[in-house]
This record gives structure tokens, C-alpha cells and sequence, in this order.
């Protein structure tokens, strides 16, 4: 009978360490992509066609934004938003607005982890979707292929940590 208590509590032992993942106690997150897609574009070329009649001297200029809402239980849409305008001698070749978003399951992490898993991970899943949405739109549009350099969200991720706590320091010595 002591062997087959025994052998119960191991089995129980066992299983709790298949629930939790690492037999520690600590649950395992869940992070999974529910679906991708294109929230919003625009493509201008407001002085075509004379634009194109003039020397290609571009000045690339690139805003990049995120956000993150919480749409359900553990189910968040991430919006990637990307502004690229295009300047030629003061005069714009063209404007690229878009939205590239996703739905993400996120389960199981400290809020910590998961406001940091919204401001990078998902971006960084979501941003060769935009590049690509952005490439081919230039090139539709008649202009030389741009081709979007990678970007780095945990380093802006960690931008805007310090210049949060930095604000908050300001805050408080101003009181």
C-alpha cells in the first residue's frame, strides 16, 4: 500500500511539473500570432507627373509608432504605424502612410513582461510585413525600390523607459 502511495504522489508530483513547466512552481507564458494584416495605407505622389521629370535627389524621412490594446482575455492588437516621406529639392516625390497590425495571444506573464513583449516582439514580427507593404507600393508608384533598414524596438523600447523615468525625476523635483 506504501508503494502505491508512493508511486500516486509521484505521478501527482509529475504532472504538476508538466502544468508548470519547470517543476519550480512557476507557470510557463503563452504567446502566439492570431492573425496579421493591413489596418490602413496611403500612397501619395502629389506632385506626379512633373515629379518624375525632375533629377532623383531623395531625403528619406521615416516615423515609426506603435500601439497596443487589449481587445480580450490575453488578446491584444498591436498596430505598427509607419510614415515614410520622400523630398526631392523641397518638393514631395511621394508620402507612404500605413498600418500594418497584428492579434497576439498573450498569456500567463507579469504585466512587465508583457507591456514589454507589446513594444517589441510584436513589432518586430509586424515590421517585415510593413517593409515589404512599403516596397512594393514604391515601386507601383513608379519610383526606385526603397528598401527600409531593420529597426531595433527593444532599443526603443528602452528610449522610452528612460525618457519616462527621466520625466517622472522632473515631475517629482518640481513639487
Amino acid at each position: 500500500m506504501a508503494k502505491e502511495q508512493d508511486k500516486q504522489e509521484q505521478d501527482k508530483q509529475e504532472q504538476e511539473k508538466q502544468e508548470t513547466g519547470d517543476g519550480v512552481g512557476t507557470q510557463q507564458g503563452k504567446f502566439g500570432i492570431q492573425k496579421i494584416y493591413v489596418k490602413d495605407i496611403s500612397f501619395e505622389t502629389p506632385n506626379s507627373p512633373m515629379i518624375f521629370q525632375e533629377e532623383w535627389k531623395p531625403t528619406v524621412n521615416m516615423d515609426i509608432a506603435n500601439s497596443a490594446s487589449r481587445i480580450a482575455e490575453d488578446l491584444y492588437e498591436v498596430v505598427l504605424s509607419i510614415t515614410v516621406t520622400v523630398i526631392s529639392e523641397e518638393k514631395t516625390m511621394y508620402l507612404i502612410e500605413a498600418q500594418q497590425a497584428g492579434i497576439f495571444h498573450i498569456a500567463g506573464f507579469s504585466d512587465e513582461i508583457t507591456g514589454r513583449m507589446l513594444a517589441t516582439s510584436c513589432p518586430n514580427i509586424l515590421f517585415p510585413f510593413a517593409r515589404e507593404i512599403i516596397a512594393d507600393l514604391v515601386t507601383r508608384g513608379g519610383f526606385p525600390q526603397l528598401l527600409l533598414a531593420p529597426v531595433n524596438f527593444d532599443a526603443l523600447y528602452q528610449q522610452e523607459i528612460q525618457q519616462t523615468v527621466v520625466q517622472e525625476g522632473e515631475r517629482i523635483t518640481k513639487h
